[in-house]
């Protein structure tokens, strides 16, 4: 019995050809079919998901095939365009449109690699390259081969200049601007999750779109720091290389953003100000705020961010606080809830101290003695207040008191 697929022309496309040839696992299989149309797909058993352009589901893999198309640009943005499914659209029409040409190979069912723009050349000399002029079309290609940058860094890719040229030339319009903050925050997750994020941003920055776009990065290169606690000086600089150590203690794209936002506030210091950033930290909140509202971050990621933005001098100074101001950053991080957002919060203070030149391996005590705190706090429980007749508000602020008096016992213990 003859299955669907074999009921058509289709060829794998896109990134799973492009990673097959770097023998790199490929969790994503595309297809596109020539000669085909709605009807006969929908008559196989594909299911029909795509809206602007006819996309299907395999009736078993669950796999996407879609009809092979041509696109018009009219209007702005990366929605606007028109589309071209006939059955006279052949696969070389099909993969001009796609953005680089690595990404615009086809390997047909019968193994023959369908290249006709040179995209095993590029793949071979690791480099990004559009595929032909009508790149400009698409402001998203901009984030695309940013990211593309970030996933292939360790290969050695760089970008050819002439497509870094058109990647510029859109970031000095305003089709940038016309993305939705959905798709600028996806493009931005996808890119948090790669072994090298740094790369995603220092491409957006060499081409203008980090201004358009998170003006609130964009602003700290050139803003300096303390030479003694910065040897690497520019506050840009500084936010790649602490990116860079978040990548290295967790995996997790919250602590990274976190990570990547805890020094905006410094693009608020008046240049007379330089190099020190006093009240950084709160002063960073409300533009870290609007930031991440107009990307529409999760609640997930505002909410650690946030507290990383205020709080990380906190804990680069634990040793010098109050057991009263622990407790109080304890309460602001709402550790007794969430538990797993006090060790994020400390991992990204880490990335911080640690995202220095010639810091990238120092110790962070700050982290035990914090924890020492936490752990000695959250022996007190309600129970023992109860027993004793204490009720209600007699009861939280009995906890508050106690809490305190072990977070004093282990200061006491850590000065001996």
């Amino acid at each position: 019995m003859k299955t669907p697929e074999s009921k058509i022309t289709s060829y794998l496309v896109g990134g799973a050809v492009r990673d097959k040839l770097l023998n790199i696992k490929s969790y994503d299989q595309d297809y596109v079919v020539v000669g085909s149309s709605v009807e006969e797909m929908l008559s196989l058993g594909f299911a029909q998901v795509g809206k602007d352009f006819p996309v299907f589901l395999h009736p078993k893999t669950k796999e996407e095939y879609a009809l092979a198309r041509t696109e018009k640009k009219v209007g702005a943005g990366y929605t606007g365009f028109t589309c071209n499914a006939s059955k006279l659209v052949t696969i070389e029409e099909d993969l001009l449109r796609r953005d680089l040409t690595i990404n615009a190979m086809a390997l047909a069912t019968n193994g023959k690699l369908i290249d006709p723009y040179q995209g095993q050349k590029d793949l071979e000399n690791r480099v990004f390259r559009h595929v032909s002029d009508a790149f400009i079309e698409d402001p998203l290609r901009v984030l695309r081969v940013a990211r593309f940058a970030a996933r292939y860094h360790s290969y050695g890719f760089s970008i050819a200049e002439e497509t870094m040229a058109l990647m510029s030339k859109i970031a000095q319009g305003n089709e940038l601007l016309a993305l939705s903050s959905e798709r600028i925050f996806t493009e931005l997750n996808k890119s948090l999750l790669e072994a090298h994020p740094e790369i995603f941003f220092e491409t957006l920055r060499a081409c203008g779109a980090l201004k358009k776009l998170l003006p609130e990065l964009d602003i700290l290169w050139g803003i300096p720091n303390p030479a003694l606690w910065h040897p690497e000086i520019c506050s840009g600089i500084h936010t790649m290389m602490v990116l860079q150590q978040a990548v290295k203690l967790s995996n997790k794209p919250e602590v990274r953003f976190a990570a990547l936002c805890h020094d905006v506030g410094k693009g608020l210091t008046p240049k007379s100000d330089w190099p020190s950033h006093r009240g950084h930290e709160k002063s960073g909140l409300p533009i870290l705020k609007k930031m991440c509202e107009r990307i529409k971050a999760p609640n997930t990621y505002q909410n650690l961010a946030f507290k990383v933005c205020e709080y990380h001098l906190h804990s680069h100074k634990a040793f010098e606080l109050k057991p009263s101001t622990i407790l109080k950053v304890f309460n602001a991080l709402d550790v007794w809830r969430k538990p797993e957002q006090f060790s994020d919060f400390v991992i990204a203070c880490t990335a911080d101290m640690r995202g220095r030149t010639g810091f990238e391996t120092k110790e962070y005590p700050q982290a035990d003695y914090l924890q020492q705190c936490l752990d000695a706090a959250n022996t007190v429980t309600a129970k023992m207040f109860v027993e004793q007749g204490l009720k209600g508000k007699e009861i939280k602020e009995a906890i508050e008191k106690e809490r305190l008096n072990k977070i004093t016992e282990i200061k006491k213990s850590a000065n001996k």
